[in-house]
């Protein structure tokens, strides 16, 4: 956990005022984005790939994921079996109970039948390869830790029947990515839309969560933090929203909060038809360095909603806006006292400049093969609420999935030397 103490908000400001010219000396791989920069710079990150599990920020810096343990290529995009699936899917490696470092030796679409149910102590790196996951509930992270989930793409998420592999009996309600009781979690660099429910939920006492680096869009109801106004373990909760890009056709909820305390820092937030952050059961959110980007409509200029209270009830919040910018008439009304004490627990990460914005989330989303922009099929364009999967079966052809290496019973590699000349992925940025 990263605490701050009151005397350190002179740094803090010093930051905020950081500009564009001040980064004209560094290197060429230097964006200002310190997770980016953390691993890109190293032009031989192909065989490093487990260093980035030391590029995390923000309240989620402590998920390992799998890192120091093998590495699993998925060479099945099948998911016929949920309780015995096959060596080389994708659910195969998240249910071990090891650490493994889950790689793509080509493009792929996964298309569960039930939600993804993991283990502690996995990465999901699609760094060289464009990677989409759809389907049945889609990722569920419960009652575990140490998970980084890093360049994919996750979409058209349905809700599922109830699961047959875990302790705890679950009905997906076709969350993106849905955080229950877990912590140390990093969710960076997905590209996630077009799901029934939310695009990255994190209730029940989850916290130590990063969610940095992603691209958001075609969405009702994006991010959940916290379970109830009645829930007290979310009173704990602390997650980091970093470098994120809230895009076209979100409606609201980026995120909404319930409890807890929350750091909103350098995001763009260029479209929604609500509001952009909600809350109640007094969370604390900390929003530092954002761009906010109102609508033309003139009824939902305001960035901020509370909900389910009354004036008399959330003017004691500790909600406050410092050194982001509002454009086309947006407006953050700040709530509770000034005291730099009153936010120790909702500061994660010293916020850049908000002249870098568009540096900064410049790259936001799966990176490399495929973009942002790729999708592997014709897919359905209405936010949740409207008809999610594929838009025509007949046009959509799965030309990416499998593998270019024939499916191993032994598919864990100790060498990642090996795994680059194996599936010779090429990764362009």
């Amino acid at each position: 956990m990263l605490c701050r103490r009151v005397n350190a908000s002179v740094f803090r400001r010093e930051m905020l005022q950081t500009t564009q010219r001040d980064q004209s000396s560094s290197p060429l791989c230097f964006t200002g984005n310190p997770i980016d920069d953390c691993w890109k710079c190293d032009p031989d990150w192909p065989n490093n790939r487990q260093r980035l599990a030391d590029c995390a920020i923000g309240f989620g810096q402590y998920a390992m994921g799998g890192k120091n343990g093998d590495y699993y290529i998925v060479t099945d995009s099948s998911d016929d079996d949920a309780v015995n699936p096959k060596p080389g899917t994708l659910r195969y490696a998240v249910i071990r109970e090891e650490p493994l470092w889950i790689v793509f030796p080509s493009n792929m679409h996964i298309k569960l039948e039930q939600e993804l149910i993991f283990n502690s102590f996995k990465t999901i790196d699609g760094r060289g390869a464009n990677v989409h996951i759809t389907g049945g509930g889609c990722i569920t992270l419960q009652y575990i830790s140490n998970v980084i989930i890093h360049n994919v793409h996750i979409h058209h998420c349905v809700p599922s029947g109830q699961s047959r592999n875990t302790a705890v009996p679950t009905k997906s309600d076709g969350d993106g990515i849905s955080i229950f009781g877990a912590k140390d979690i990093w969710i960076d660099h997905c590209t996630l839309s077009h799901c029934t429910d939310g695009l990255i939920d994190a209730v029940m006492g989850s916290t130590g969560i990063t969610i940095s680096n992603n691209f958001f869009s075609h969405h009702n109801e994006v991010m959940l933090l916290g379970h109830s106004d009645e829930y007290l373990p979310d009173s704990g909760m602390q997650v980091t929203i970093a470098f994120n890009h809230f895009g076209e056709q979100l409606v609201q909820r980026m995120p909404r909060c319930r409890r807890g305390y929350i750091h909103v820092v350098n995001n763009d937030f260029t479209e929604w038809e609500m509001y952009a952050i909600g809350g109640s059961g007094h969370p604390t959110i900390n929003s530092q360095g954002n761009r906010y980007v109102a609508p033309s409509n003139p009824n939902a200029k305001q960035v901020t909603k509370r909900l389910d209270s009354g004036d008399g009830e959330w003017k004691d919040w500790n909600w406050r806006s410092e050194g982001d910018v509002m454009v086309n008439g947006a407006f953050f009304v700040s709530s509770g006292e000034e005291l730099e004490v009153k936010y120790e627990k909702a500061y994660s990460v010293d916020p850049k400049s908000v002249d870098l914005i568009g540096q900064l989330t410049f790259h936001a989303g799966a990176l490399g093969v495929g973009g942002r922009d790729n999708n592997l099929g014709k897919w359905g364009t209405g936010p949740n609420g409207g008809t999610p999967g594929l838009g025509n079966n007949d046009d959509y052809s799965d030309d990416y999935a499998g593998g270019d290496l024939p499916s191993s019973p032994t598919i864990l590699l100790r060498s990642l030397s090996l795994f680059v000349a194996i599936s010779c992925l090429t990764f362009m940025l």
